[in-house]
């Protein structure tokens, strides 16, 4: 595709977004309507109208290369993220899910279930990724200095152990090595090697050979066949080259997104020397002149606003900075813009100097901030002596190196693949035979994207959407709660801290050392945001009764602490906390609802996502799926089993030798059923309590009432009035 295509992608997306904005906000407001099911089938459709448009910019932004226009787009992409999480959150307000099934909707407006995929930006980690790798070189640079220091410290008596046992097994392996080189050697010395073994040792050369070259032909030769016969997919030319040309357009835009920064830099300098000097009396003369304005008025000079107030920005507030970035993003200026000059796709200077002009005058201001504040200072000090001036106390605050350092030393730190899974196709049509089904890890992965990844990746979307602040992951041993945390991670370059219970355990003791232990811990999520706070097991942190067992390590300590620092998170801070637990029945509920925000039920896969697990995971590791290989009957024999099971059931079998072996003998479905028989499933039972359990928080019990009819219940009077529940 070629440039003009993607602008017309682009110009599609933004028709149809207009389009969207008017039926949202019609010039005569529509009468309410009191259908919960006829409302969520609106904002459903909405819902998927905005996904498709966010594809479809998200598209033209991947490879359109004029950095300027791709700057543009990214403004629009943000704030379509922003509304679909809002309309998400809607639909979760209306019909009491967390999860949703829209393949009636896909039907009507003839969409693949592909097309419901939430698109996750290019230009989170790329654009953050030289900030990710400035802060992954301080780190590594600080976690390796304290595993030497760490190092030194070892117990002298058990490296002493350690040097014996080295030295014993090499002794034994030198052993064993003299032994079999001398059976070797004994065995060659009886063997008379004449003409016949010489004729019987290349005719087994030529039949291992001749047999590997007949199959490779065969198999070429039935893939031919099968291609023409119409039950093989063939190569398509067109597909090849339309990846090919993408690539090129991604070096292009590379090369023109470099041009592109050395040009804002040129620029900046130039405006600085040409322009800086008239920007800094201009400023100055109206700071004096606002100086003397409000003497005049008051009979004193004013205060000078501080620098996070904005300094004299914050004064002179009506200038309406906005102007310049509605200029930018208008899709009405590109769209009447003569380009055809502009073949390359190249930047525009001019446009580049009026958004710099704005960048330069800010450097400018804060330099200027600081000279009339002591110019003001002085002006007090001659006029005003009798009003004495106060002095801020200015709060120690930790080195952030130091404090990633404390963190390393107690484990607190950590480093950190999307999960798989296939479409929910029946989800409506169970739901109309009144059966709730249970949500494919497809709608799973939607929801982690909506509710983590974005706000994340996305400061925007951060500040404009409702806030998260904190996910609760519940499901069973192996569902994969740990790897959507990491997952999360990666899509974001988040930095990850773990405070689960038992990591926690011992480490910043005392009251004072606890709270010590989350000061740190979300300064420096703050500093080095976008971060997750992992909590794992966090139903210990909740225990209704605390085993004897584990008294000791006292998991109730951060019960207070804990959600006190996250009232704290705003909407600039991109810190989520994330918890994972696989028995929530062993916790007050009620204290583990009022922690977490959201709180999602992670299912064990069907049939259609075990199939594509299976697939993908044994390709991981290194396996080949070929036709000897039923995937359709191991994702049938494998229900109740997690990824997890999956994973250790591949590592029994898909071997370092077991992937040597697979050019003559390749991989079966029944070599997975005895690792798998050694794993205890999923129950039915472990199934139904989740369940359970989840019909008890907020959104369950919302979920109930609606169900029965009863949403429409009165809500309880407030004061001493109110009468009690009997």
């Amino acid at each position: 595709m070629s440039q003009r295509a993607y602008n017309d992608l682009w110009a599609d997306a933004q028709l149809e977004l207009s389009r969207i904005l008017a039926e949202e906000q019609p010039a005569e407001q529509p009468q309410p309507q009191k259908d919960r099911v006829v409302f969520f089938q609106r904002v459903a459709m909405l819902y998927v109208r905005y996904i498709q448009i966010l594809r479809k910019l998200q598209k033209a932004h991947e490879l359109i290369i004029h950095p300027q226009k791709r700057r543009a787009i990214r403004k629009v992409i943000d704030s379509v993220m922003g509304r679909v999480v809002e309309l998400k959150n809607e639909m979760v307000e209306k019909e009491f899910l967390e999860y949703h099934y829209m393949d009636d909707i896909l039907h009507d407006m003839k969409l693949t279930p592909d097309k419901l995929e939430i698109p996750l930006p290019q230009y989170f980690p790329n654009d953050h990724s030289k900030e990710v790798q400035e802060r992954k070189a301080m780190l590594m640079k600080i976690f390796k200095m304290v595993e030497a220091t760490e190092s030194l410290e070892v117990s002298q008596k058990i490296e002493a152990i350690r040097v014996i046992q080295v030295a014993e097994r090499a002794r034994q392996g030198r052993m064993r090595s003299k032994l079999y080189e001398e059976s070797r050697e004994a065995s060659l010395r009886s063997t008379n090697a004449g003409i016949e073994s010489t004729e019987l040792a290349a005719i087994c050369i030529q039949k291992v050979w001749r047999g590997y070259i007949q199959r490779k032909k065969t198999k070429i030769e039935r893939v031919k066949e099968l291609i023409a016969l119409g039950m093989y997919l063939a190569p398509r030319p067109a597909e090849v080259a339309l990846l090919a040309a993408e690539a090129c357009t991604r070096l292009k835009q590379q090369e023109h997104e470099a041009a592109y920064q050395k040009a804002v830099v040129a620029v900046t300098i130039q405006l600085r020397e040409m322009e800086g000097n008239n920007m800094s009396n201009t400023l100055k003369s109206q700071v004096r002149e606002w100086f003397f304005k409000c003497r005049n008025v008051t009979g004193s000079f004013p205060d000078y606003p501080d620098e996070e107030d904005g300094g004299s920005a914050f004064i002179f507030a009506e200038k309406s900075p906005q102007q310049i970035d509605l200029f930018f993003t208008s899709q009405d200026f590109w769209r009447s813009r003569d380009e055809t000059e502009n073949l390359s796709q190249k930047h525009d200077v001019e446009l580049i100097k009026e958004e710099r002009r704005k960048v330069v005058e800010d450097e400018i201001r804060v330099q200027v901030d600081e000279q009339m504040r002591q110019e003001l200072a002085e002006l007090k000090l001659s006029v005003d002596k009798d009003k004495g001036g106060k002095t801020k106390l200015v709060s120690e605050m930790l080195h952030l190196s130091h404090a990633c350092e404390l963190l390393y030393i107690k484990k607190l730190f950590r480093f950190h693949a999307p999960p798989s899974g296939d479409f929910n196709y029946l989800g409506t049509t169970l739901r109309q035979n009144d059966i709730e089904p249970m949500p494919s890890l497809s709608d799973v992965r939607q929801v982690i994207s909506l509710y983590a990844i974005l706000p994340l990746g996305s400061q925007v979307v951060h500040e404009k959407a409702p806030l998260i602040k904190s996910i609760l992951l519940v499901g069973p041993e192996g569902a994969g709660k740990k790897m959507l945390v990491h997952a999360v991670c990666q899509e974001t370059g988040a930095t990850l801290f773990d405070l689960s219970p038992l990591n926690t355990a011992g480490k910043y003791p005392g009251k004072s050392g606890l709270a010590m232990m989350v000061h740190v811990v979300f300064k420096v999520a703050r500093l080095l945001q976008p971060s997750v706070i992992w909590i794992g097991d966090a139903e210990k942190m909740f225990y209704k009764k605390v085993p004897k067992e584990e008294k000791e390590l006292d998991p109730k300590r951060l019960k207070k602490d804990l959600p006190k620092s996250l009232k704290l998170i705003k909407g600039e801070d991109r810190v989520l906390i994330i918890g994972t637990t696989e028995d929530p029945m062993s916790a007050d509920i009620k204290s583990m609802c009022k922690m977490y925000n959201k709180i999602l039920l992670i299912p064990r896969p069907d049939y259609g996502s075990r199939y594509i697990m299976w697939k993908e995971l044994i390709n991981q590791k290194g396996g080949e799926t070929t036709k000897a290989l039923d995937l359709s009957s191991l994702a049938k024999i494998s229900d109740g089993y997690t990824p997890g099971h999956m994973v250790k059931a591949i590592q029994s079998v898909v071997t370092e030798r077991r992937i040597r072996q697979q050019g003559s003998r390749p991989l079966t479905a029944a070599e997975f059923v005895t690792p798998l028989a050694r794993i205890d499933p999923v129950f039915q039972e472990q199934e139904e309590a989740l369940k359970n359990w989840y019909a008890k928080t907020p959104l369950g019990r919302k979920r109930v009432k609606a169900a029965t009819g009863k949403e429409e219940e009165q809500p309880p009077v407030k004061g001493k009035g109110a009468k009690k529940k009997t």
